[in-house]
């Protein structure tokens, strides 16, 4: 076998072809230790794979070898699978090691470009996806169960869609229950009875599974202590939990035994899964698949996408906690994160840590993010948080794909929370709303007095600063003005205070309701969004459902929906369905606002072009999903990640 300083050949896994291929070089990200004794790999294998081994004999990510050290440092727990009749896996433990490194021997050893695929491979691959895997949502939060943001709108409604197409589709989450009138959301929940035990954090944990089938959805909630506290998700007044990591590594290893024990319709999803991983609360499961369950033949032909909602949050922990994931030692350069110097706390700190979402994007076989903007963004210094390089290497398995909305929830034809029902072809209602809305918050109901809303959280990076600053301006002018949200206490302070200012032009409602929230997109004019970056954002996309014209930063998903209004367009008809508008500054949003409101009273016929095109822009779920059926069809082409 001739030797390999970089596995440049490798067989070519496309459905109905048993070619052989030479792939692209790319660059060496994500796992440095693997490449450090390149000149010495003498095998490369398929199928458990181990893709070279040292001088020594080493395996590199198994560190399975005839070494005596070796040996002795592999004492301890290893993995083992559980297997039913038939041969299927069942349930995936670690057991005390035996000294028997059976589990970590290769099926077979193949010369590189000489390998075919059999006749069962060519056969599976040949077979649609949507027929042979299921697909498996992770994710931290889904709608109605639970949902502090996007996230939570995505995977409550991304899962339904893909289901309706035909899939079969797992959503696992957290059982969250903080002993408020939420936990009734669970209720529909049945005890599953079945019961894993995960080795993490020095120790056995046990996690329980709870099942809902709804809307074609196989709804899995993981129960453990852990998740049983008021709060949020995430922290609680107080701020984030200090447990975040242990919780969030129990969903994730939960998350990959889910499809192996649970019966779900009278039969387990199996190993042939594709797993989509939200953020970084999930972002472990494509490690774990890479790392523990594929060197023991688990899981081989599966999977898995990281889907980033927001790149900002990393899951990032000092580099001391490492083995509290239960991952091999030689995992380590997956997940090792290294801060600048500017970032450093100390001149001592060395600034190690350990980075979750930086080995999801290293280990997952594709990377979605929630706009095509975004996905260029975060290739940025400025939008990549520190992992602009790494995203930037992995370019050609990014992909960017928009966010739909719940249509059903969100129509201003059947709307239960709104005054009054309207749609594209009758737009009276909408007045009506307008009236209602300054009726019930106490403003002067004026029905042509310009409306602008804002809904969102109150911090930085939402731009609430820039509104803050513009409003003694705003103010000035013949308009009226209502924000809901809640946030940092200095802009909740402010909002309370500027109601106290400008008592017929300015409302503030503290806190998240979500019919005030319909209500106020249903009843406003112009809905205003100056965030400093936006994902893909949600907001803008109901507005436009509503007939509500956004005027937005241009920033990712904001500068993708929303396109610029043009009066001389189409032969004088108009095009465009907002504004969009850059630098983000007081005085662009100034001039921006004053040009929108200017349109609505002096330019009825624009005005109303602008609210049709907006109503009648598809942002489907059903559009979003045709484009991951495509990103699903590429995970599949490349082998599975293996180190």
């Amino acid at each position: 076998m001739e030797t390999l300083q970089t596995p440049s050949r490798v067989l070519n896994l496309c459905r109905g072809t048993a070619e052989t291929s030479v792939f692209k070089t790319h660059s060496r990200v994500g796992f440095p230790g693997t490449w450090q004794n390149s000149r010495n790999v003498r095998s490369f294998r398929v199928g458990r794979r181990c893709y070279g081994r040292n001088k020594n004999g080493r395996c590199f990510v198994c560190r399975s070898g005839s070494n005596a050290q070796d040996k002795k440092q592999e004492e301890g727990l290893v993995s083992s699978t559980e297997r039913d009749v038939s041969g299927s896996a069942v349930g995936f433990q670690l057991v005390p090691h035996s000294g028997n490194d059976s589990l970590l021997e290769t099926l077979e050893t193949i010369s590189t470009g000489e390998a075919e695929l059999s006749e069962e491979t060519k056969t599976r691959e040949k077979k649609s996806i949507k027929a042979t895997c299921g697909l498996v949502f992770v994710t931290s939060e889904a709608s109605p169960y639970l949902k502090t943001g996007g996230l939570g709108d995505v995977c409550g409604s991304l899962p339904i869609a893909l289901a309706a197409r035909g899939y079969r589709v797992m959503v696992v989450m957290p059982r969250y229950l903080n002993g408020s009138p939420s936990d009734k959301k669970f209720s529909n929940a049945v005890d599953t009875e079945k019961r894993s035990k995960i080795y993490c954090f020095g120790g056995v944990q046990e996690v329980g599974f709870f099942h809902e089938y709804r809307a074609g959805v196989d709804w899995v909630f993981v129960d453990h202590v852990s998740f049983r506290r008021p709060g949020t998700p995430y922290g609680d007044i107080y701020g984030a939990f200090g447990d975040n990591q242990f919780r969030f590594t129990l969903l994730c290893y939960a998350a990959c035994e889910a499809p192996l024990v649970l019966p779900l319709g009278g039969f387990t999803y199996g190993e042939n899964c594709l797993f989509i991983a939200n953020d970084w609360h999930a972002g472990l499961v494509p490690v774990l698949l890479a790392a523990k369950y594929r060197p023991c033949g688990v899981y081989k032909d599966a999977r898995s996408i990281i889907v980033i909602h927001n790149i900002a949050h990393q899951g990032v922990e000092p580099a001391s906690t490492y083995h509290n994931f239960g991952l091999p030692p030689g995992w380590y350069k997956a997940l090792e994160w290294i801060f600048p110097n500017w970032a450093r706390t100390h001149a001592l700190d060395p600034g190690e840590a350990v980075n979750v979402l930086k080995a999801a994007i290293v280990t997952a076989d594709r990377i979605v993010t929630v706009s095509e903007g975004y996905s260029w963004e975060i290739t940025t210094p400025e939008g990549g948080y520190g992992l602009h390089e790494l995203l930037s290497g992995r370019k050609w398995v990014l992909t960017g794909i928009t966010n739909g909305i719940d249509t059903n929830e969100w129509n201003p034809a059947s709307d239960i929370h709104i005054h009054s029902h309207y749609s594209v072809h009758d737009l009276s209602g909408k007045l009506q709303c307008k009236m209602a809305l300054q009726k019930e918050l106490g403003l002067p109901i004026r029905p042509d007095c310009p409306l602008i809303g804002f809904i969102g959280r109150l911090d930085y990076q939402k731009g609430v600063d820039i509104i803050l600053s513009a409003i003694p301006d705003l103010m000035q002018d013949d308009v009226q003005f209502v924000m809901l949200g809640s946030g940092e206490k200095q802009y909740e302070d402010w909002m309370r205070h500027s109601e106290s200012i400008y008592i017929d032009k300015f409302r503030g409602w503290v806190g998240f309701n979500v019919p005030i929230s319909h209500k106020i997109t249903a009843g406003c004019d112009i809905l205003v969004m100056p965030s400093r970056f936006e994902p893909c954002g949600l907001n803008q996309l109901y507005a436009m459902k509503y007939g509500t014209v956004p005027v937005v930063h241009c920033t990712g998903g904001l500068r993708d929906t929303v396109k610029n209004f043009n009066p001389y367009a189409n032969k004088g008809s108009g095009e465009g369905t907002g504004w969009t508008f850059s630098p983000l500054t007081t005085d662009s949003l100034l001039a921006t606002l004053r040009i929108a409101t200017g349109t609505y009273k002096d330019y009825k016929s624009s005005w109303e072009g602008l609210m049709k095109r907006g109503m009648e822009r598809d942002s489907s779920w059903d559009n979003a999903a045709t484009q991951y059926e495509e990103v699903f069809e590429w995970a599949f082409i490349d082998p599975p990640y293996s180190g």
